[in-house]
């Protein structure tokens, strides 16, 4: 997710964004389709559908 390009390396930023990359990833297991988390982040950018699908999982 590229952690080292992050610019929040102050305050709650880094655990805040923690918080978030847990929240994306627990998403996309729970989803259920098959294939790797990698592949379904790269989906979840090409598809708008797809993300979408993803977020009213939250």
């Amino acid at each position: 997710m590229n952690e080292d390009q992050d610019r929040t390396p102050m305050g709650h930023g880094p655990h805040n964004l923690a918080v978030l990359r847990h929240m994306a990833i627990n998403a996309m297991q729970k989803e259920g389709s098959k294939g790797s988390l990698r592949g379904k982040f790269k989906r979840a950018g090409w598809d708008d559908g797809y993300l979408y699908r993803l977020l009213k999982l939250f």
